[in-house]
């Protein structure tokens, strides 16, 4: 089969490599359909590749058709379509019990003390192949795949993966009181799902951002969205706007992709042309996060707030150990998103023909598997108004 892979920073190839087989009982493999690239794509693209080894297929938010299944997968069959949720969970754990399927207990990497097995990507999360390819081995498909109706585009529910329950569960910790306010920093595809899903709880709604095309996007959906990259006055403007206190909530749907950090950027850079001996403990341990969108979080939000972050941090030694607070979730306000947690609540506004969210406007690109390193280099640079790409094995092209 076809499947994207790893080979260095920003050095991505499509190549031939073994089709995936069932490894497991309750394994299942699916012929990919959809798959997009995400921001924490970009994070493997250039700041964490200490932590990838060459040839690792990449890609996290998959949907197909379901080619076989293990003896143990009854809940599934040949030519049912689904969605893969981005995190492996078993549905049975303990810390499955509660909810917390990013803290499964059966697939946590206990290696490097981290939480659930994720796909494609980095070894801290077992080193799973990824769905940029043509097809994809599912483990834990007696639970985790998520079955969609078979009539409408794949974009009514391919991101039912991560960005629809990433945003859901943002704005479930940020505990937005009712009629309550929140700032979004950042308006990539979670932060443009989370200010969509807090304006339709009727929140007060402000959005920060500087990228034209997403605050195009922002504004289709009537979110109000203050433009500027002049950070430093963000917070005095937003007190202006909430009665000198700041809003109740903020959202960081950044992460250590925030601009505004040129020392940090620096260390980033650095650490990728470390030799593997060193650059990993650089990465492991270093304080290497841009933290530009969490400061400005903590200044904006008003006394006794909250703060919910769902853009990812990666350091071990930053002003707070943030890849441990984050994988954790040692705060009931950040963490990875417990995908299937919310898929209830969420499956209704999908499947409504009203599309409430929006879903139908969110992917920019659709592009042929073959072009995913053009994809990733636009998506990098943001060029060509590009806010969420879709790749296609099946070599389809919009755009």
């Amino acid at each position: 089969m076809k499947a994207l892979t790893w080979h260095g920073p920003r050095q991505v190839h499509v190549e031939n490599v073994p089709d995936p087989a069932i490894q497991e009982p309750t394994d299942a493999i699916i012929r990919v359909t959809s798959s997009a690239i995400c921001g924490s794509d970009l994070h493997l693209y250039e700041v964490l590749g200490p932590l990838m080894d060459k040839g690792d297929i990449l890609g996290h938010e998959a949907m197909g058709i379901v080619e076989e299944v293990g003896s143990e997968v009854r809940r599934l069959e040949r030519g049912d379509r689904v969605v893969v949720p981005f995190n492996i969970s078993c549905g049975n754990c303990f810390m499955c019990g509660y909810g917390l399927f990013a803290q499964c207990e059966t697939t946590q990497v206990r290696e490097y003390n981290t939480g659930a097995a994720l796909f494609g990507y980095t070894r801290l999360y077992g080193s799973v192949p990824g769905g940029q390819a043509e097809l994809l081995r599912v483990p834990q498909a007696h639970f985790g795949p998520i079955k969609v109706p078979r009539e409408g585009p794949d974009e009514q529910f391919l991101f039912l993966s991560d960005v629809l329950p990433t945003a859901w569960q943002a704005v479930e910790y940020a505990d937005i009181p009712p009629g309550g306010s929140v700032t979004v920093l950042g308006l990539g595809p979670i932060g443009q799902m989370a200010a969509r899903i807090a304006r339709m709880r009727d929140h007060q709604v402000i959005a920060v951002d500087f990228v034209p095309a997403r605050i195009e996007m922002a504004r289709r959906h009537d979110i109000d969205v203050m433009e500027t990259d002049q950070f430093d006055q963000v917070p005095e403007a937003i007190r202006d706007l909430t009665d000198g206190r700041g809003t109740d909530s903020v959202i960081d749907a950044v992460g250590m992709e925030a601009q505004g950090s040129p020392v940090s950027h620096f260390a980033h850079r650095l650490a990728t042309l470390l030799p593997d001996a060193l650059s990993k403990p650089a990465m492991e341990r270093a304080g290497v996060d841009r933290l530009a969108a969490l400061l400005l979080a903590i200044e904006i939000v008003r006394r006794g707030g909250t703060i919910s972050i769902s853009g990812v941090y990666g350091g071990m030694a930053d002003p707070l150990p943030m890849l441990q607070l984050f994988d954790k979730g040692v705060q009931v306000r950040m963490g990875q998103a417990h995908v299937k947690r919310w898929i209830d609540d969420l499956m209704p506004l999908v499947m409504d023909t009203s599309d409430p969210l929006g879903v139908l406007d969110l992917e920019t690109h659709r592009i042929p598997l073959e072009q995913a390193p053009d994809a990733y280099r636009m998506f990098q640079e943001k060029r060509d108004g590009a806010i969420k790409v879709v790749l296609d094995p099946a070599g389809g092209a919009r755009s």
